[in-house]
């Protein structure tokens, strides 16, 4: 190993200063790091060196950065007394690593043959990463609750990794740290996991929940039945019909649940994390009812079964309803009690449970095998031979058809999420539910085909019960299996009304089993099981929708008592629900509801999967891998196709109550984002869809006008960028475009964190636009950057929007040359280009509280606020890239303070008259524009985007009422002619107007006083040639490019005195419209000087109400044909 090059620091041979000392020597205490320091202290020599005093707002960076990584000290800088693993402070640098140079250098600052000890020197024996400002992988960097001591560990920034050592004020220390010893690591661990919290494996908290609720009175009581009607064959299909779907859904929420780390909430968390809070609000909701309703439903069953043997004990208290509705409450209340006892013992209750519901169902099995001749005239004749099997394999339906008993039995395969329900106390989700669901839907499943295939193969379908209907042996015309076994029931089917038999007797397991009283239990142990099992779940499932705050009004059941964050609240509203409906005693109507809305919530968690997987997002890669799509897009449609053959109106209330939560949830929009895979499959069929129109060519009847506007901040222009939006909503693209000119080091990390505050601003307000702001040296080139890469694909914008430069006449010339070029450029670019001017302004940011909704919409999103104060400064509407022109950042505007300061930081000055009428402009498109007129002044042919934006303008709800009115020029003594000719034209473009004006005195001469004052504007911009040395002025005019020649003003005398003319002519037509759109003049490039086609600019839209001037680039954006 050779050794790296002597490293000579600053300070090599000196002591290293005291301060510099390790803070575990008391004689040798540091003053702490200082706000310029680095937390990554790489040169601690250099950086004290460098160390000054910043503002307090530096000084509370310094101490966010605080605790993000322990500081791990393993060097003495002092050198005496050193460990001989120890490090110098003074490090040498390579890369990330911070090496000894006690190492590199002798104690007399001499150099010598390195000789690494690698045996005695620790350094050398610590793990990769330890000392490393990068940090190595580390799986508490992905969580997103605090990691073990407490502190939520962060990576480092790439900011804090990349920029220079001077820019950021960090903590020193090192991102890894040393390594955890085991007490170090078993403190972490306890840490993690709270004392006292009860957590369940696969077995205890899936399998047995899933079987218990699985397996319920059907097992017992209409099984015996449904083999009786269907047969054993069709009985068999019915069975596995219903596992095929509870398969299919199994392996979905297996899917879903190994995709990530799964928290509380089942079926609602599953749901509404893959496909958003729409679906997931609607079907959380339901779900919870429906679990609140089963427990009803469950100990309904349960109580009847308890009359019924007081009936048969001759104890009824009341009468068989009323007694239904006393052992009904008092069987809730002790649920209630074990419930809120804790989960410990409610699982301890359920293991009893299922115990004896197992005990009961060998009970049968064991039964079947046993010949009891006294049970022979009920219809067990056991397993002799194959007459019953035979006879039984077919259907025998009686009023009943296949669908109608599969719906009367799929209820009894319900019950799959019962473990997935209770997913915030598995132990480890991911490997519990698939594992303990699908072993649940396999063991029930063998369990029913048992019961099918037994029961149909000892048991006849009819018995009368009474033992001398025996055959005697010279009676030889038997059909029927209990006619060959010595049994005569032929009489059940003449009169059909034996008591006995697979149709007749819903009792016939308990009579086949073993110990009849088993049956019984297990029929009590099914309900009691399942009813239990609901009432865990729906408060469970109820608390994590509240804590989503999806429908604000049920926040107050989110709250958990306990160390197991028990939903009290829940479980008390789910008791109400249950007494309610236990007291209606009629559950025969509520309780196909209750089978649809479970089916709703399997549907959607097969359409989940189907739909994660159809959006090929890179976040969907579950770690069960036994799923498939299409399987489950299948399983979807069989859940929808089951509900409607249950009960074709319970099908349809459940879709309009999903559908009804959908779209409540949809409106209220709920602030968050879970990466649904809604957004994933939004994203892939938008990159799809532009990828397609780019394919295409454009057409001109599927014109719209793109529009990059320059608003700068969205919020410094109000006016402009709501009569955009006005005709751009739902119509075309609008780009809100920001050139941000600075002196310093452009600030990248900024602009992009400007980005999105101000998109998230944009949103709030229901404006369909973009922001997008660019670092450039002046307002040109970064147009210049825009108008080239700005948009995606077709998605581009065509149509450059800017407001007209108020203060031209005040300002730097050289920022009028900037503005004209912008336009220029844009015409090269093909571009069209819109200039609106409003006599009173555009740029409101020098205006304190006009930004109020930004600033409260920054402090709802835990975002810095922006408070915009009077800035004396006042620049130009046009000019969107100075940082005096609106509110910038808080590094460069005295306006913009951080936290709570704004008020002190920024006095508040009182509004003036020309402040409090540029605020009421600014505002005028944001009011519905009541009947009044847009004029279009259509004087020159540029493709049609001058008559196209009032158009599209007049179809918006604001501008409905306004009519629009044409202006066009023309020869006096063709004026009827061209008024004809151009109501055709609309006519054929099929555009509405009410008056089509031709102006026939467009070209008389303006009136003198008017040329005066034109002329009396130029005067400063005049180069006056004719008075300098021709050398001379071609200097001047080099240096100053925008002066106007004379040369110049008399080429363009014409069109001068046509800009005068026209605005004589505006204010006599048009002073009362509440929009003017007129043709845009051209300048010719390199002909026609910045200030003239300014001066143009004012002259023509001066003194008017708000005039939209409009040049389109003279493609045709209109046709009349199909």
């Amino acid at each position: 190993m050779s050794a790296p090059p002597p490293y000579t620091s600053p300070a090599s041979g000196d002591k290293p200063p005291a301060e510099l000392a390790l803070p575990g020597d008391p004689g040798l205490k540091p003053a702490g790091p200082t706000p310029s320091q680095s937390r990554f202290q790489v040169d601690l020599v250099a950086e004290a060196a460098a160390a000054s005093p910043e503002d307090e707002c530096q000084a509370a960076g310094g101490e966010e950065a605080k605790g993000r990584f322990r500081v791990v000290n393993f060097m003495d800088p002092g050198g005496a007394g050193s460990p001989p693993d120890a490090v110098p402070a003074e490090g040498f640098q390579n890369g990330d690593t911070v090496m000894s140079e006690g190492s590199l250098h002798s104690s007399t600052g001499g150099q010598h043959h390195y000789h690494y000890d690698t045996h005695t020197n620790t350094y050398y024996l610590r793990t990769f990463g330890h000392n490393t400002i990068d940090a190595v992988p580390n799986i508490d960097f992905y969580r997103q609750t605090a990691a073990p001591f407490a502190e939520k560990l962060i990576r480092p920034t790439l900011s804090e990794l990349h920029d220079e050592l001077d820019k950021e004020p960090f903590e020193d220390g090192f991102a890894n740290g040393d390594e955890l010893t085991p007490a170090e690591e078993a403190a972490a661990k306890e840490a993690v996991e709270p004392k006292g919290v009860i957590k369940f494996g696969w077995i205890k908290g899936v399998l047995v929940r899933c079987m218990l609720n699985i397996w319920g009175v059907m097992l017992f009581i209409r099984m015996s039945w449904i083999v009786g009607q269907a047969g054993i064959g069709f009985s068999c299909v019915i069975v596995l019909m219903s596992m095929v779907v509870t398969t299919i859904t199994g392996l979905s929420t297996s899917a879903i649940a190994t995709n990530g780390f799964v928290r509380g909430g089942g079926a609602y968390y599953l749901i509404s994390r893959s496909l958003g809070p729409e679906f997931g609000g609607s079907i959380g909701l339901i779900f919870a009812f429906a679990n609140a309703v089963a427990v009803a439903m469950y100990v309904v069953g349960f109580a009847e079964t308890v009359v019924e043997l007081l009936k048969d004990a001759d104890a009824i208290m009341l009468d068989e309803i009323n007694d239904v509705r006393i052992i009904g409450v008092l069987t809730i209340v002790l649920l209630l009690g074990i419930s809120v006892a804790g989960m410990e013992w409610e699982a301890k209750a359920q293991i009893f449970l299922l115990v004896i519901l197992i005990t009961a169902i060998f009970n049968y099995f064991i039964g079947t095998f046993i010949s009891v001749e006294a049970k022979e005239p009920k219809g067990f004749l056991g397993y002799k031979g194959t007459e019953i099997f035979l006879e039984n394999i077919g259907p025998d339906f009686r009023g009943e058809t296949f669908f109608s008993v599969f719906a009367i039995f799929f209820p009894a395969a319900t019950g799959i999420l019962a473990g997935a329900n209770i997913s915030g106390d598995l132990l480890d989700p991911q490997v519990a539910i698939p594992r303990g669901t699908l072993l649940a839907i396999l063991i029930t499943g063998l369990v029913y085909l048992g019961v099918a295939v037994t029961a149909g193969s000892c048991i006849v379908r009819d018995a009368t019960g009474n033992s001398n209907d025996t055959i005697s042996s010279q009676f030889q015309n038997c059909t029927d299996a209990a006619c060959k076994l010595g049994y005569d029931f032929s009489s059940c089917k003449v009169t059909s009304d034996c008591k006995y038999g697979l149709q007749n007797d819903f009792q016939v397991m308990t009579m086949v089993s073993g110990f009849g009283p088993l049956i019984t239990a297990g029929v009590f142990s099914a309900t009691l099981s399942s009813a239990l099992a609901s009432l865990v779940s729906a408060p469970k499932v109820f608390q994590a929708l509240c804590k989503d705050n999806i429908y604000p009004g049920l926040s107050f059941f989110a709250k958990g008592y306990g160390k197991n964050n028990e939903p009290l609240r829940g479980y008390v509203l789910t008791f109400i629900i249950g007494v309610a409906f236990i007291l209606i005693a009629q559950l025969n109507a509520i309780a196909p509801i209750i089978s649809n809305f479970f089916l709703a919530s399997y549907a959607l968690i097969n359409f989940s999967v189907f739909h994660a997987s159809l959006a090929n997002s890179p976040g969907w890669r579950p770690s069960f891998k036994y799923y498939n799509m299409w399987v489950s897009l299948g399983g979807a449609v069989l859940c929808c196709v089951v509900m409607f053959v249950i009960n074709w109106w319970a099908a349809l209330l459940t879709n309009v109550i999903v559908l009804a939560l959908y779209i409540y949830v949809s409106y209220k929009k709920p602030d968050v984002n879970w990466g649904s895979s809604t957004q994933a499959l939004t994203y892939h069929q938008a990159l799809t869809h532009s990828l397609q129109l780019s394919g295409v060519e454009d057409h001109i009847k599927n014109f719209r006008p793109q529009c990059l506007v320059m608003t700068g901040y969205p919020n410094s222009r109000p006016a402009l960028l709501n009569l955009v939006h006005a005709f751009t909503k739902n119509v075309g693209l609008m780009i809100c475009g920001h050139v941000r000119t600075t002196s310093r080091r452009p600030n990248f990390k900024e602009l992009a964190n400007e980005q999105i505050r101000y998109q998230r601003w944009l949103l709030k307000n229901e404006t369909k636009a973009f922001y997008n702001p660019v670092f450039a040296e002046d307002l040109r080139q970064g147009t210049q950057c825009l108008l080239q890469a700005a948009g995606l694909g077709r998605l581009k914008p065509n149509t450059l929007v800017i407001g007209f430069k108020n203060n031209w006449q005040n300002g730097d010339m050289k920022d009028v040359e900037t503005y004209v070029n912008m336009i220029h450029d844009a015409f090269d670019f093909q571009y069209g280009v819109v200039v609106l001017r409003l006599k009173e302004g555009l740029d409101v940011s020098h205006i304190q509280g006009q930004d109020e909704l930004l600033s409260s919409q920054e402090k709802s999103s835990g975002m810095k606020d922006i408070v915009v104060s009077i800035d004396m400064s006042k620049d130009s509407d046009g000019d969107s890239s100075k940082p005096s022109s609106k509110a910038t950042s808080a590094q460069n505007s005295p306006a913009i303070q951080k936290g709570g300061r704004e008020r002190e930081c920024s006095p508040t000055l009182p509004l003036n008259m020309a402040d409090q009428k540029l605020l009421e402009a600014s505002q005028q498109f944001q009011k519905k524009q009541g009947k009044g007129t847009v004029d279009v002044w259509w004087l020159f042919d540029d493709g049609g985007l001058t008559l196209l934006i009032p158009y599209l303008l007049t179809n918006k709800k604001r501008w409905k009422e306004c009519k629009i009115r044409v202006f066009i020029g023309g020869k006096i003594n063709r004026i009827d002619h061209d008024r004809r000719a151009m109501a055709t034209l609309l006519s054929k473009f099929r555009i509405d107007f009410s008056d089509i004006t031709v102006l026939g005195d467009i070209n008389t001469k303006p009136k003198k006083k008017n040329v005066a004052a034109f002329e009396e504007m130029i005067e400063p911009y005049k180069l006056r040639e004719d008075d300098m040395e021709q050398e001379a002025a071609e200097k001047l005019k080099a240096d100053e490019p925008w002066r106007i020649t004379d040369n110049e003003l008399e080429l363009y005398k014409a069109k001068t005195n046509r800009q005068i003319r026209l605005n004589e002519l505006l204010k006599e037509h048009s002073s009362t419209a509440n929009l003017i759109v007129m043709s845009m003049p051209l300048a010719r490039k390199g002909a026609v000087s910045s200030a003239l086609y300014m001066s143009w600019f004012e002259t023509l839209s001066k003194d008017l109400p708000p005039i939209l001037l409009v040049r389109g680039n003279h493609q045709s954006v209109l046709t009349f044909y199909s």
